[in-house]
């Protein structure tokens, strides 16, 4: 089982690339939900520095409602500044899904208000309207990865500590 991120609509390519550079760093998997608001060519990716693409796991939906239906209505954890919860007031499950919205204006309000249990905020000051994207990405993961006990990755942790000893 993996963690599962969802990006609605992204629109700056260089967050997404950070964002699948996390995504391959912790074994998690990417969703695209499209439109989104670059080109995926394979030239893009290499200007982008995202040599590491070929071995992301990235699935790709024409709309919200493809993804919904393809994932059978999975439960998403929303990411909102508009939120009463905070990212660690829940527990994530092992094949959780998280879901970001795009640069420009987050995940549509229809979307927030129908699943208003599931959204969840990252607790910043007031004086900023939101982090950037792949940030906010990496700050959630890593607090579900955590409350996992970094379990899919202990393997390699271990791995890096014996190579320190030698």
């Amino acid at each position: 089982m993996s963690l599962n991120i969802v990006l609605y609509e992204p629109e700056i390519p260089a967050n997404t690339g950070n964002i699948g550079r996390t995504c391959v760093a912790t074994g998690s998997v990417l969703h695209l939900i499209e439109p989104l608001g670059f080109v995926l060519s394979e030239k893009h990716i290499k200007r982008a520095g995202m040599d590491y693409w070929d071995r992301l796991q990235v699935k790709r939906y024409i709309d919200y409602e493809e993804f919904l239906k393809i994932n059978n209505n999975p439960r998403i954890y929303m990411a909102t500044t508009k939120a009463h919860k905070t990212h660690t007031d829940v527990i994530y499950e092992k094949d959780a899904y998280i879901m970001f919205g795009k640069e420009s204006g987050g995940i549509p309000e229809e979307i927030l208000v129908d699943n208003e249990d599931s959204c969840i905020r990252i607790p910043m000051l007031d004086s900023i309207r939101s982090l950037n994207l792949s940030n906010s990405v990496a700050i959630v993961l890593y607090e579900a990865l955590r409350q996992q006990n970094f379990e899919t990755m202990q393997l390699n942790g271990e791995l890096h500590r014996l190579r320190w000893k030698l």
